[in-house]
């Protein structure tokens, strides 16, 4: 009985280890099958990194362009200043190009997917990067404007105009100015300025290039809000008895959200290039007197009530690229502030003041700058309350800058911000415009 007893526990003991083994076995078929076909990991070269699948990858080379146009071979990957040749890059497999392993290169580091066999050999080159900025800046003359009590009518070619910003230094176009044509998701547009932060801020001229008529704005009017009888409604976006509400869309914004769902969201392409985190300024800092600077004294209800804009605009002709209330009024998709996230796209209106700095001025015509387009239009900039009416400043058809109330039907002209990285080709003009590459 006892041999008995022994020879089946050695029995047991053996069944147990056996699974033990099979088990271990499959574990390692597994997490090596995974690893071959699912799992990718990265691996630092100094300053950049690779994502790659593990058992395909056998060596990189990187080739990084130098002035003189040509390339040297580097062991680093630059995360910055340089754009990854899509033409030129390759992998190979036995000297062989696979068209199938897809090569990216975002926020510094590269991806290396779809390899199908070891001893695949990648060749990575770099070229400089020419960030839009430069493009539009390349053999500019710029220059300051000190006066803005006057209307700028002058032919500006060559030149382009700087200001501060909360981000830095804007550089803007004035004037009758031709050389900020842009192309860009199927539409032609006007560029307003270089945002401090490098973006480029453009403004919708439709399918041609067409200056003046109603092809220079989307297709149907729209009334800034329906509703004309409170302060809020003076608001992009608005909260009852709140002056700086971001509550409930406007029935412009509304017209705008629409027309970029279907003509720019629908695209990769197209929303790759726009920035998420340069806001729109719709300035609703408040006082219920007509001459004196705005602090939010009045702004809601029926209470008289003057907005930044026009203090600025019409009292002292001193427009601003600041936002003077950015933790409220600076509307942005991603970014910090109260307004952080109100937006439903990254898509707004021009203000009062990049009118203003264009060459527009309150109450005086002009049809000889670039935003001239023989049609209102509105901009996103409240002017102020007066006996109940909320009124918004307008461009109006002889082009000067002026307010209306918000339940009026004007044009619609989107604005955009395309990323500071983007890359352009092109002059400028009517019919060699930049493009977005």
């Amino acid at each position: 009985m006892e041999i008995e007893t022994l020879k089946k526990n050695h029995l047991t003991r053996n069944i147990i280890i056996g699974v033990i083994v099979i088990a271990l076995i499959t574990t390692l078929i597994l997490n090596f099958t995974r690893a071959k076909y699912r799992v990718t990991e990265s691996f630092p070269l100094i300053n950049g990194t690779i994502t790659y699948i593990p058992y395909d990858l056998n060596i990189v080379a990187i080739y990084q362009q130098n002035e003189a146009g040509g390339y040297d071979e580097v062991d680093i990957v630059p995360t910055s200043g340089y754009a990854l040749n899509t033409s030129e890059s390759y992998c190979a497999i036995d000297n062989t190009k696979d068209e199938s392993i897809t090569i990216e290169y975002v926020d510094g580091k590269v991806n290396i997917l779809g390899t199908s066999q070891k001893g695949t050999k990648c060749y990575l080159y770099f070229d400089i990067q020419v960030l839009a900025r430069d493009t539009i800046l390349a053999d500019k003359t710029i220059q300051e404007r000190t006066s803005f009590s006057s209307v700028l009518t002058s032919n500006t070619n060559g030149t382009i105009y700087q200001a501060p910003d909360g981000e830095g230094t804007s550089y803007y176009f004035a004037g009758a100015n031709t050389e900020n044509w842009l192309s860009f998701a199927g539409y032609y547009w006007r560029i307003i300025r270089i945002n401090g932060d490098g973006t480029i801020r453009i403004i919708y001229n439709g399918t041609g290039t067409s200056t003046t008529g109603t092809s220079t704005q989307l297709s149907s009017t729209s009334a800034f809000n329906s509703s004309s009888n409170n302060n809020m409604y003076v608001g992009y976006m608005y909260t009852t008895n709140n002056v700086h509400g971001l509550g409930t869309s406007s029935t412009i914004k509304g017209r705008v959200d629409e027309w970029y769902q279907d003509n720019i969201a629908t695209s990769t392409d197209y929303t790759s290039k726009i920035s998420t985190t340069t806001g729109f300024c719709g300035d609703r800092t408040s006082t219920t007197s007509s001459s004196g600077a705005p602090n939010d004294t009045g702004g809601t209800g029926t209470t008289r009530t003057y907005y930044g804009a026009r203090y600025r605009l019409n009292t002292n002709k001193t427009p601003t690229y600041d936002c003077p209330d950015p933790d409220n009024d600076l509307y942005t998709v991603d970014g910090a502030g109260i307004g952080n996230e109100a937006l439903t796209y990254p898509v707004g209106l021009i203000t009062a003041d990049e009118v203003a700095y264009a060459g527009g001025v309150y109450g005086s015509s002009n049809s000889s700058y670039y935003l001239y387009t023989n049609q209102y239009y509105w901009t996103m900039s409240p002017y102020g309350v007066s006996s109940g009416y909320a009124y918004v400043f307008t461009v109006r058809s002889n082009g000067n800058l002026r307010d209306y109330g918000v339940d009026y039907a004007f044009g619609v002209r989107p604005v955009l911000n395309l990323k500071a990285d983007v890359q352009l080709s092109g002059s400028g003009t009517a019919n060699d415009p930049f493009v977005v590459n």
